[in-house]
């Protein structure tokens, strides 16, 4: 079995990938990258993460970064096996895809803008409004995707409600209309309930 580290912070964007780690029940070693301090700007660090953030995942000595990219290859490597990710080919693998990729870049691009108006103190100004509309419509094609099937690929949970989840979790603690989408909020309940999500320090 390959060597897997995983280079961390808590309550980070790296945590989803600690808790697919333990969903998946892959066997791995953690890090901590004290983003406090500045340790992800090493040299070492930036060897491997030349973004200088976390996370970053190694393979046997490789090394992987972006959120969405461990995800998705933690998903096809360790999930098919384990029924927790659907298998190239099919109509659930590509909505898999499509799904994991909206939350992190259609809906996160909404969500920078709230973040924006957030670190400003402008929570209220035009664009922060205007990013909390975005979010609320987005909210909305989720909301109706869910109320038609209890999680995000059909009848099953998989690695996508956590991956989908991860990032509308971190957008309602931030301000996004989360609460006003009664389905996409009880699914979010659900999702980080799992024990898997209970990751520490």
């Amino acid at each position: 079995m390959s060597k897997i580290v995983l280079y961390w912070h808590p309550m980070s964007s790296a945590t989803p990938i600690a808790c697919a780690l333990a969903e998946l029940d892959v066997p791995h070693e953690r890090v901590k990258v004290d983003i406090t301090t500045g340790e992800q700007r090493r040299p070492d660090y930036l060897a491997l993460n030349p973004n200088g953030k976390v996370p970053t995942l190694t393979v046997d000595g490789a090394p992987m970064f972006e959120a969405l990219a461990i995800e998705m290859w933690l998903g096809q490597t360790y999930g098919v096996k384990r029924g927790l990710w659907p298998a190239a080919g099919t109509a659930e693998h590509l909505q898999a895809m499509a799904w994991s990729t909206w939350a992190y870049v259609t809906y996160g691009a909404q969500l920078i803008r709230l973040q924006a108006a957030n670190d400003l103190g402008t929570p209220d100004d035009a664009h922060g409004t205007a990013a909390r509309k975005g979010l609320d419509g987005l909210l909305g094609l989720l909301d109706d995707r869910l109320s038609r099937q209890p999680w995000m690929l059909g009848d099953s949970y998989s690695l996508v409600d956590l991956i989908v989840a991860s990032v509308i979790g971190y957008s309602a603690y931030i301000g996004a209309p989360v609460a006003a989408h009664p389905t996409t909020l009880a699914w979010l309940q659900k999702v980080q309930a799992r024990p898997s999500m209970q990751i520490e320090a």
